[in-house]
């Protein structure tokens, strides 16, 4: 099934339960993935484009919530952590931070690099592998502890 379809059928379900809050946030997905669908001429997305659609809203929901953290504003702190929690649910498991290190000296191997210059070419071959698989933030700082 893919994710409008997901998506619609756990939107009806959270209506029947009144689940308010998963509703906005099932309801903000499925805008983002259609707004995406119509920058692309209408057509529907591949999984790859839901999914980078999918980690844009993880990574905008994790700054608002460093943002408020920051500020103090602790209710608006629990808001994004239910938000983020929602969000997760339509992301693919996530590897840990071994699998993530593995697959960091594979590319480092696969790419030749050997300084801190290099960062840019592995990341740029590292990225596509652990797309939504992985944070970005941590995947960065794997590939620099392992470049110095």
């Amino acid at each position: 099934m893919s994710l409008l379809g997901r998506l619609n059928d756990d939107m009806k379900q959270a209506m029947k339960s009144k689940e308010k809050e998963k509703l906005t946030v099932i309801r903000m997905l499925k805008a983002a993935l259609q707004n995406e669908g119509i920058k692309a001429g209408g057509r529907d997305l591949t999984e790859e484009e839901e999914l980078t659609v999918l980690s844009r809203e993880v990574k905008q929901r994790k700054d608002s919530l460093h943002e408020f953290e920051k500020a103090g504003r602790e209710d608006l702190v629990a808001k994004i952590q239910t938000e983020l929690t929602y969000v997760n649910e339509y992301m693919p498991e996530q590897l840990s931070e071994e699998e993530v290190s593995a697959i960091v000296d594979e590319t480092i191997a696969e790419t030749g690099a050997s300084v801190k210059a290099d960062i840019g070419k592995v990341m740029g071959a590292l990225m596509p592998k652990v797309k939504g698989k992985a944070d970005g933030s941590l995947v960065n700082r794997l590939v620099q502890q392992k470049l110095l």
